[in-house]
């Protein structure tokens, strides 16, 4: 990264992100002492299409757009920050298609956001202006080799189109991450040292492995891993980060190798492209809304809906209360009305279709961190924060 990234970029992730990101983090610790919850990291879809179409997406990306304007993201991002905030998750649908990205980003130089995007609409015009704006990371999603990569995005050609938007990125020193959906149909092709040797030789800088989570209008359950291929998962990742010189990022894990979500332990809440405010991406009901006037702050504090979720998600399971308890899922909604976020009014029977499976939950079965680095973070700024206590 000192060599590769520009030190300009390198300085705003590491202040913008990482001091501000800890501090963030210390005022979340404080709030929660106080029983009071507004997560330091807050994740936004800005806009539901997309340009490809694939396998067990959650979101209605061939409906009509939907979008959240940039004076409605400045509100929302300007509120956060007055209570400390300063990292954004920036996703979709496809995120570069959304007309006011761009402007959104350099309108915030104090803040730091990360882009989840497949790379197809980053040129190297689009390259050069996140290089100039300075304050954003791309994570670019890739999903195994060309053929599998055709047939988990339902489109053609899709790995070298985004290869080229990769490619632009590092071209430009960008600071570059890469993320995949791990299922069974690309777990052997990505999870292996010899794929992130040659991401190392690309130029990406960090890696960022999710599980696959099968929700939405057509799931393919087929797709989501057993519990042996979970932990093979972790343990891979456990492994390289003390042997490969690349940031390796995960989320449901603490130190010592103990389950977490970050949706029960508080630390990051989502919002979808209509404004609505739910509990994490794959949970698409919501009782608030980010245009209700009230600021996103007050809004999350107060939301008994969020609170409820989060409550009852830590006392059920350390894993995903999605795919663990999707019966809980079906009651919370209940019990508060909560509406149908989907943009399909399908959420309902497509929770009520699902089957319990096991998530990253396997107690008995830890892999703790192995590096000091990983320990100390994930101990420090990444935990239950006494969720499940």
């Amino acid at each position: 990264m000192l060599r590769e990234v520009d030190p300009r970029l390198l300085w705003k992730a590491a202040y913008n992100f990482g001091w501000k990101g800890m501090l963030s983090v210390e005022r979340h610790k404080r709030r929660v002492k106080r029983g009071e919850y507004f997560p330091p990291f807050l994740y936004i879809s800005i806009i539901n299409s997309c340009n490809l179409r694939c396998q067990g997406c959650w979101v209605e990306v061939a409906a009509p757009t939907r979008q959240i304007e940039a004076e409605d993201m400045d509100r929302l991002i300007s509120d956060a920050k007055r209570h400390g905030n300063s990292f954004f998750g920036i996703l979709g649908g496809e995120p570069f298609m959304h007309p006011q990205l761009l402007d959104i980003l350099a309108a915030h130089p104090d803040c730091y956001f990360q882009i989840f995007t497949n790379g197809q609409l980053i040129t190297d015009e689009v390259a050069k202006e996140l290089r100039r704006i300075g304050n954003a990371t791309p994570l670019i999603s890739i999903e195994g080799s060309e053929g599998i990569s055709d047939v988990r995005r339902g489109r053609d050609n899709v790995l070298s189109h985004t290869m080229t938007g990769l490619k632009n990125c590092i071209n430009n020193k960008l600071l570059t991450g890469v993320a995949t959906s791990v299922c069974r149909s690309n777990l052997d092709d990505l999870v292996n040292e010899k794929w992130l040797r040659e991401m190392i030789k690309l130029g990406v800088h960090y890696v960022w492995y999710h599980t696959y989570r099968p929700v939405g209008p057509d799931a393919c359950p087929e797709l989501a891993l057993s519990p042996e291929q979970v932990l093979r998962v972790r343990k891979f990742v456990v492994e390289m980060r003390a042997k490969l010189p690349l940031i390796l990022v995960d989320a449901y894990w603490d130190d010592r190798g103990e389950a977490l979500c970050p949706m029960a332990t508080g630390i990051s809440h989502h919002i979808s492209p209509y404004g609505d405010i739910e509990p994490c991406p794959i949970i698409q009901f919501a009782t608030d809304t980010i245009h209700n006037g009230q600021g996103i702050y007050d809004t999350l504090t107060g939301s008994e809906f969020i609170k409820d979720f989060r409550e009852t998600a830590a006392q059920a399971t350390q894993g995903c209360i999605v795919l663990e308890r999707p019966d809980l899922v079906q009651k919370l909604v209940e019990k508060h009305g909560a509406r149908d976020t989907t943009g399909r009014l399908t959420g309902l029977e497509e929770v009520q279709a699902m089957q319990p499976r096991q998530s990253q939950h396997n107690p008995g079965n830890e892999i703790p961190e192995e590096h000091w680095a990983y320990r100390f973070a994930k101990k420090n700024w990444f935990f239950g924060f006494g969720a499940y206590t």
